[in-house]
């Protein structure tokens, strides 16, 4: 069990905080060379497709409207 905490918090960054839906936005953008506003899109769009686990572990998830 301390190996699954460990391995979890190693993926993101300050030690299991969210960077943000802006930083995320961003790196979308410039990873797929899209405009900033369509990167919110497809973020948006996965967000709403996070699975019931993700939205336990994050409620802000169910947030997002759509």
């Amino acid at each position: 069990m301390a190996k699954a905490t460990k391995a979890r918090k190693s993926r993101s960054t300050g030690g299991g905080r969210h960077p943000g839906f802006k930083a995320v936005q961003k790196g979308i953008a410039k990873k797929m060379g899209v405009s900033k506003e369509r990167a919110g899109a497809i973020l948006a769009s996965r967000t709403r497709k996070a699975s019931p686990a993700a939205k336990r572990r994050n409620p802000r998830l169910n947030r997002v409207r759509g």
